[in-house]
């Protein structure tokens, strides 16, 4: 199962640009490494995702020079209407999780 398909992606792509601008193939790079490989995040998947919070005004991208000489590369950042939602959806996770420990947990301590 890839988690970032039960609706966690735009979590994980928010969270990823609170730290620091960053482009497309970085972005990739840091939820990938950060997940332990969990999420498997491909470019099929980001750049759709990506667009769409552009789309919706939580993310900004601009086109900056190349450190290497190519062509320009598109760095993404998260504006303040991103760190709202930032806000609210990280706000949403922790209340599920504590539903979900919640179940989990009294299911565990139950007896058989």
């Amino acid at each position: 199962m890839n988690p970032l398909k039960s609706g966690m992606l735009d979590l994980a792509l928010l969270a990823a640009l609170n730290e620091q601008p960053r482009y497309g193939l970085d972005i990739l790079k840091y939820v990938n490494e950060r997940s332990g490989g969990l999420f498997d995040l491909c470019e099929g998947n980001l750049y759709p995702a990506l667009h769409r919070l552009v789309k919706a005004g939580w993310v900004e991208g601009d086109s900056q020079p190349s450190d290497r000489g190519g062509a320009p590369r598109k760095v993404y950042r998260l504006p303040d209407e991103g760190a709202g939602a930032l806000s609210s959806k990280r706000a949403e996770w922790q209340t599920l999780r504590g539903a979900l420990d919640a179940l989990l947990l009294r299911k565990l301590r139950q007896p058989a």
